[in-house]
């Protein structure tokens, strides 16, 4: 059997329930990808060009730092990487995430919640956060309402 690890980020909760209904349909363990310093409504703002969130997703490079770090990540042949889409991608502290770690030989399957993006750009960008010994899929968007027989049908045969 495969060890699956699920590993999200959530801003407002919606990413955080479907991680949590995925992990459970796929028996795997669960990791919330959690910033040091916790987002607040302000932090969010898309509109305000001064906002925390606007001037780390202005910045490819920003690292906002991860509060808890997994303790073996050898140990994981699959990772599922859930998020929201901000600005068109995954949020900064999602590559904080994918740079902290060695996924070689790994398969990443992202997936994200939104109203409308789909996670090709981000799967993009996480080959190259990844780099080239993860096998990265192109992931999903998945609604906040999304129910476990639909995960379940989703991830037969990626793992």
């Amino acid at each position: 059997m495969k060890n699956v690890l699920v590993a999200y980020f959530s801003a407002s909760g919606v990413t955080e329930k479907v991680a949590k209904e995925l992990a459970h349909a796929e028996n795997a363990d669960l990791f919330e990808i959690k910033p040091v310093v916790p987002y607040t409504a302000e932090d969010l703002d898309w509109r305000n060009k001064n906002s925390r969130s606007t001037v780390e997703m202005s910045d490819p490079g920003s690292r906002p730092e991860v509060a808890y770090k997994i303790g073996d990540m050898s140990k994981y042949d699959t990772v599922f990487v859930g998020f929201p889409v901000w600005w068109g991608r995954e949020p900064s502290i999602v590559d904080t995430f994918l740079t902290t770690y060695d996924f070689s030989g790994k398969k990443i399957i992202p997936f994200c919640t939104s109203g409308g993006n789909d996670t090709l750009k981000a799967a993009e960008r996480i080959r190259t956060l990844t780099g080239p010994g993860a096998s990265v899929d192109d992931g999903k968007r998945l609604s906040g309402t999304v129910s476990e027989d639909d995960l379940i049908i989703w991830t037969k045969g990626l793992i």
